[in-house]
């Protein structure tokens, strides 16, 4: 691994109570979710971020939603997670993802997207993966801020640059950080799951998500299904007509009906 990333990851601060105290409770069968209500009102931030992303049109709520309680039993205890990892990136990390040519905003809309796009999905498809789903949808980008700082430090954005006008898939976007820093987007956000000792599964499932045919059994449902949201929304366009084709085809290869999904593409436009 680039030893320089490799430091950026390990010098890492821990992830703050709130979140250690909402990890807990989704890990442990028994929690409930008036207990993650109280850990999450005693924090104004993640409270006001939580409603307003609960009235974001993303997820096509009909009314809206002043009441956390109320957010959490629509959301589900993973998705609420999800939300609570995304809030600890803004939080831990330092971000200029110029060398991709997109705004800090436009990387936390990416996440946001994603997140609404698989949520709306698997709702209606498996709702079960959402423990690991949720959360991972959220984050699986995030390794592109540590490269992007390499790159910038390395003077090598230029390169970086002109190298992406030639690709358009994330597989092929991942080949490039490779090429350009020796790590992938995956590898380092795994690393960076790996330091905040979140679940295997959920490290598997990014880790694998250009590759699913080779992920262990049990993870490869998520895998394809990460891979599948990524396809539709990503660096290079969100839920435009040309990804969206190139997703309609990923349904078909992996066997997936694509109702489900279009009504979820539907919502997260509309």
């Amino acid at each position: 691994m680039n030893q320089a990333i490799y430091k950026s990851i390990k010098t890492l601060p821990p992830l703050d109570d709130t979140i250690i105290k909402i990890q807990q409770i989704c890990s442990d069968p028994n929690g409930q979710m008036s207990d993650l209500v109280n850990i999450i009102q005693k924090d104004p931030m993640l409270t006001a971020n939580i409603l307003r992303s609960a009235n974001s049109p993303l997820y096509g709520f009909s009314r809206e939603i002043t009441d956390v309680n109320r957010a959490v039993m629509l959301f589900g205890i993973a998705t609420i997670r999800g939300f609570a990892l995304s809030g600890a990136i803004k939080k831990t990390f330092s971000m200029d993802l110029k060398p991709y040519g997109i705004t800090n905003e436009e990387f936390m809309q990416i996440a946001s997207m994603q997140n609404a796009l698989i949520f709306n999905w698997y709702s209606k498809v498996d709702r079960d993966l959402l423990k690991i789903l949720a959360p991972a949808s959220f984050m699986m980008e995030v390794g592109k801020i540590i490269i992007a700082k390499e790159l910038i430090e390395n003077d090598k954005t230029p390169f970086f640059q002109d190298k992406l006008k030639h690709i358009n898939t994330p597989a092929d976007l991942s080949d490039l950080e490779v090429d350009m820093v020796g790590i992938s987007n995956e590898d380092v956000t795994a690393k960076i799951f790996e330091q905040w000792n979140l679940e295997t599964e959920m490290i598997d499932a990014i880790f694998y998500s250009n590759n699913p045919d080779d992920a262990p059994d049990h993870i490869k449902p998520c895998a394809i299904a990460l891979k599948i949201v990524k396809n539709a929304i990503n660096t290079f366009g969100k839920l435009t007509d040309e990804n969206l084709q190139n997703t309609l085809a990923l349904l078909d290869t992996y066997g997936f009906e694509q109702a489900a999904f279009i009504e979820a593409v539907k919502k997260v436009k509309g």
